[in-house]
């Protein structure tokens, strides 16, 4: 099988792999990166981070909904100013829509404006050249000039078969196609994946990648992230606001929060106007952070009656 380069044709020798920006040189350097680029990572997601940056692996991050998974590989990519090639995993996903697939209408047209008299090995290697590809995230990502970041967002929806797919990537950052070669990866590429850990990912695919678990951060954590994003709240609101969601998240509920939807909480506060989060408050803005209809009913009734004082007021039944 014979090696390609999608900007130049055929090729004897894989090109060099190359980056324009610098490589991190330490696990405080990434910190205060992703720091600057809007993204507070806790010591393993900082130290996960340079060693992908360093060994040249992919990361798997796993967690729950919610949890930063899919910001950690956006701040990476404003961190290290590389453009963010995304691949959004659903059921169903197959190799036309995530590596590439074939422009049949201009192979057609192509075929029809051969002579008469050209035979079909002739059309065959006109109609399978590089301009007849319509290149999807993966290959874009392999094909890249410049470094890019690449996100394979929620892996765990799609099947066995297409993680199988993925294997030649995830090893080589290369891709092969059957009817014109192996193209190998002109620049290396940091690759994320992540998952809601909703299915056991295999063995194999797990082998190839360093790995990462965010789950919900602590109260201080997540006070630093709220701060981060809206500084001009009232700390102490800041820090009734986390408490609150932390306590929902303990409930047994369809969705619990997310940490953006934590951020988009104090936001509404902020333009709210809100100087506290009191019963009254909390019931107003509640659907902000909760999204089920069960859920509201719950929350209303093991959080919401908690932040009543007249709750406490009224003599037991």
């Amino acid at each position: 099988m014979r090696r390609v380069s999608l900007s130049g044709g055929a090729a004897h020798a894989p090109e060099p792999m190359t980056t324009t920006v610098p490589e991190p040189q330490s696990v405080a350097e990434v910190a205060d990166g992703l720091r600057g680029a809007g993204y507070l990572p806790g010591e393993s997601t900082a130290l996960v981070s340079f060693l992908a940056s360093k060994l040249g692996k992919p990361v798997l991050v796993e967690g729950p909904a919610g949890v930063g998974k899919t910001e950690l590989a956006k701040a990476l990519s404003r961190y290290l100013d590389r453009t963010l090639v995304r691949l959004q995993c659903y059921e169903g996903l197959d190799e036309a829509k995530a590596l590439y697939e074939w422009n049949y209408r201009k192979q057609l047209l192509r075929i029809q404006t051969e002579a008469g008299d050209a035979g079909w090995q002739d059309v065959q290697d006109d109609i399978f050249g590089e301009e007849f590809l319509l290149p999807r995230p993966l290959m874009t990502a392999i094909a890249s000039e410049e470094p890019v970041v690449l996100l394979i967002d929620e892996i765990d929806k799609t099947d066995q078969e297409f993680e199988a797919m993925l294997l030649e990537l995830l090893s080589d950052f290369q891709i092969s196609i059957p009817e014109l070669g192996r193209i190998e990866a002109r620049t290396q590429p940091v690759v994320l994946l992540t998952s809601n850990n909703t299915r056991e990912l295999t063995e194999a695919l797990k082998r190839r990648c360093l790995y990462l678990w965010l789950d919900y951060p602590d109260i201080e954590h997540e006070l630093q992230i709220v701060r981060l994003h809206s500084p001009e709240l009232d700390e102490q609101v800041a820090r009734r606001l986390v408490e609150i969601v932390n306590q929902v998240r303990e409930l047994d509920l369809k969705k619990p929060p997310s940490i953006a939807e934590s951020i988009d909480w104090a936001r509404a506060l902020l333009l709210l106007g809100a100087n506290d989060i009191d019963a009254d408050v909390f019931r107003q803005t509640m659907s902000v952070i909760v999204k089920h209809r069960t859920d509201l009913d719950t929350v209303a009734e093991r959080v919401g009656v908690k932040l009543d004082p007249a709750a406490d007021a009224r003599p037991a039944a």
